[in-house]
């Protein structure tokens, strides 16, 4: 039954060049990594890995449990108020993804009454979230301020969210978080940015919400991974203090979720402790990203992606395939992971890249391009 089923559907998938596969990676590889999300290079610091290897010793290996039975260790505590001070925000609530995160807030501050107006470059997570929120939801251009003014002005419902991200992880560019304050403060809406490739990078690791001084107001929501520059795994959402009761009483991936483990609490506290007292690791990767774009020709990035357009799917996974055998690893976008539907090369830059390797990666790279264009 299943094999007539889906045996047309994945045939029809690779008549376009779109089929993904699970590739292991070894532990022992020797290669240039502009694939992964490890931004601050901290996924293997010894100061990290030792901090992770003392929860397991001292929690075990799992939470047990939901946060509200008895999977709230006080490194939940400790890693919620740390992000929190960091960042600039009241309170903190981790989450056990930061796809849980986004899911949790827009469901819980969603429904009935409540207005979504979500960017059309949003991560999917948050486009599952308007999904099930029950919600109203209108999609704008992407980084189009006065569209979203429009809807609002023009809506019927008492509360709104408009959800953006402050990096976006395809085209790398940022949203216009000043002007997006402004337009949902003026019109009485709760502006969500999610910050899963701002938190380490942007605003000297503390984010753009930071860097654009709305860290803090009660009108803004934060989201973060802990996946990417904290080199660990889980979420968090930032924001007032009601906003975290209320997320523990009525957020669903938040309530029926087993917690987050402890040992990935202590991972991320022990990176977000390495980017206090290392705060040029940000600097770091500005400055790969820079030299990724200028021999990429393409636009700079205003975080850690460098995107590449390519002429279509398959060329793109073709160019992948030569980079990694010349020993550089480097993403591949197709859609429908491409907002814009344009297949991509998508470098993320890290602050563990030495000079060598970028020397290494833009020669690499470049060449992979010229061959399949």
């Amino acid at each position: 039954m299943l094999e007539d089923w889906l045996k047309p559907k994945a045939a029809a998938l690779e008549s376009r060049g779109l089929t993904r596969r699970l590739r292991a990676r070894a532990s022992d590889e020797v290669l240039i990594d502009l694939a992964g999300n490890d931004y601050l290079g901290l996924a293997r610091d010894p100061r990290v890995v030792e901090a992770t290897v003392a929860a397991v010793r001292t929690w075990g290996t799992g939470a047990t449990a939901s946060r509200l039975v008895t999977g709230t260790t006080a490194l939940h505590a400790e890693l919620e108020s740390a992000l929190a001070a960091y960042t600039g925000n009241e309170t903190g609530l981790v989450f056990s993804s930061g796809y849980l995160a986004n899911l949790g807030v827009i469901t819980a501050l969603g429904g009935p009454g409540t207005l979504l107006v979500a960017d059309e470059h949003v991560h999917a997570s948050i486009v599952d979230a308007c999904r099930l929120a029950r919600s109203r939801v209108e999609i704008v251009p992407h980084n189009d301020v006065e569209a979203i003014e429009k809807v609002l002005a023009e809506r019927n419902e008492p509360h709104a969210l408009v959800l953006v991200e402050s990096v976006y992880s395809v085209l790398g560019d940022a949203a216009p978080l000043t002007a997006l304050s402004e337009v949902a403060l003026k019109n009485n809406a709760v502006l969500i940015v999610d910050e899963a490739h701002g938190l380490g990078v942007i605003g000297n690791g503390r984010g753009s919400v930071a860097a654009a001084a709305l860290a803090g107001a009660d009108h803004v929501v934060t989201t973060m991974t802990l996946s990417k520059a904290m080199a660990s795994q889980g979420g968090v959402v930032l924001g007032p203090a009601v906003l975290r009761d209320h997320l523990i009483n009525r957020s669903r991936s938040f309530i029926f979720d087993t917690a987050l483990t402890p040992a990935s609490c202590a991972a991320a506290l022990a990176a977000l402790h390495v980017l206090i007292e290392e705060p040029t690791r940000p600097d770091t990767i500005h400055r790969a990203a820079a030299r990724l774009a200028s021999a990429c020709a393409v636009s700079p990035s205003s975080g850690a992606v460098v995107s590449v357009p390519m002429p279509g799917p398959r060329e793109a996974v073709q160019a992948a395939a030569l980079c990694m055998t010349d020993g550089v690893r480097v993403g591949v976008f197709r859609p429908p992971s491409v907002p814009d539907g344009i297949s991509r090369l998508r470098l993320t830059a890290h602050a563990g890249l030495t000079s060598e390797d970028l020397d290494r990666a833009c020669e690499v790279v470049t060449t992979a391009i010229r061959e399949v264009s």
